[in-house]
């Protein structure tokens, strides 16, 4: 299971975790295949194009995860690896201390780690049970901020630059951005999908359609749309569509 943490609004993933006796250790789980050089600090593929650092990655979990620690009042050493797992993985020039093992390091990286001391206690118990608690089952990243539809500004906007479409002849929109073209059925069914994201309790109707597209189309040409690409539902002044 894959735990993902948070410490004072700031959000970290750990790929595996293991609690022995007298520490916690942490591994970014890597599958990289190739050819690599370690140089300056840095990973570099072999026609020389530096890659992100998985290390970097691996440390800033670590320090994340021992203020966690510090602050549940738990304390245990945290030590943190790269493990690359794949068997066509290479890296050249890796120091000795780089805390990374390499596929031909695993086996004997697992004998070593299974020779510790391992008599586990009810304070371990509770180390497990509270990362288990702190697990945020929703990521941040996904949170959507607070909004109300009354102060969102209204109209169909591009699928490309997000700039708003202009209105032009022969049923078309056109982006004054970036001058992407697109039909107006298309374009008021896309915006309409937006509004449902982004207020799925709230039902579709004619009116508030054409509010929601800038009031720059009549309620005939929306609900002609509507009707075509949707569901009627409901009678006379209470009809929706889905």
């Amino acid at each position: 299971m894959t735990l993902l943490l948070e410490i004072n609004n700031t959000s970290f993933q750990l790929d595996s975790l293991m609690i022995v006796q007298d520490t916690i250790y942490t591994f970014e789980i890597k599958n990289m295949e190739g050819e690599f050089y370690y140089e300056n600090h840095s990973f570099h593929s072999i026609s020389g194009t530096e890659i992100k650092n998985p290390n970097h990655q691996s440390q800033r979990c670590k320090i994340l995860l021992r203020q966690l620690l510090k602050n549940i009042n738990l304390h245990f050493p945290v030590e943190a690896f790269v493990i690359f797992v794949n068997p066509h993985f290479t890296l050249y020039q890796a120091p000795r201390e780089l805390p990374i093992i390499l596929p031909t390091q695993l086996h004997s990286f697992m004998t070593t780690l299974a020779s510790k001391p391992s008599k586990l206690n009810s304070r371990h118990t509770k180390l497990a049970e509270t990362l288990l608690l702190e697990h945020q089952y929703e990521s941040p990243y996904t949170r959507r901020p607070a909004y109300y539809y009354r102060q969102l500004k209204k109209g169909i906007t591009c699928p490309k630059c997000h700039a708003f479409m202009l209105k032009t002849e022969n049923r078309m929109l056109m982006c004054g951005s970036c001058s992407w073209m697109e039909n107006l059925d298309s374009a008021v069914m896309r915006s309409i999908e937006e509004f449902k994201l982004l207020f799925p309790d709230q039902k579709i109707t004619t009116r508030v359609m054409v509010d929601w597209c800038g009031g720059e189309y009549s309620g005939k040409t929306i609900r002609r749309i509507l009707v075509q690409n949707l569901t009627l539902k409901g009678y006379g002044r209470w009809t929706y569509f889905e």
